[in-house]
């Protein structure tokens, strides 16, 4: 079988699940770390289509030994660094050219269009 490994703090001890407590504190989520030949495969996979659903997404998972929630959460994770990057690359375009955008408007526009980063595991 296939073994994810994850990050919990060094201080961290309690039950093996993707939460632990660290204290009095919220409980904090366990990250999922994805081998290199996962990762190589979903981003082949993302740049044929930026949206994996249904049975494509089922078949994936299974293929990767993945979870169906962790190939969810990867893709729109995924999506979100693509657009940062998309509007990274349009703001350097546009500073060649002497056009500056004010910076809040540019954090502004970002956080209205894109989807909370989400890091869930089942």
């Amino acid at each position: 079988g296939l073994e994810l490994s994850h990050y919990v703090g060094a201080n961290s001890l309690g039950p093996a699940g993707p939460w632990r407590s660290g204290g009095p504190c919220k409980m904090k989520r366990v990250r999922t770390v994805f081998k290199p030949e996962q990762l190589e495969r979903l981003e082949k996979e993302f740049l044929k289509q930026q949206y994996m659903v249904g049975t494509e997404r089922v078949d994936l998972a299974a293929t990767l030994h993945l979870t169906e929630t962790q190939v969810k959460v990867w893709f729109q994770n995924r999506r979100i660094k693509w657009r940062k990057q998309s509007m990274e690359q349009k703001a350097a375009k546009l500073s060649q050219f002497g056009v500056i955008q004010p910076a809040s408007a540019d954090s502004t526009d970002i956080k209205d269009h894109e989807e909370d980063p989400v890091d869930v595991e089942l």
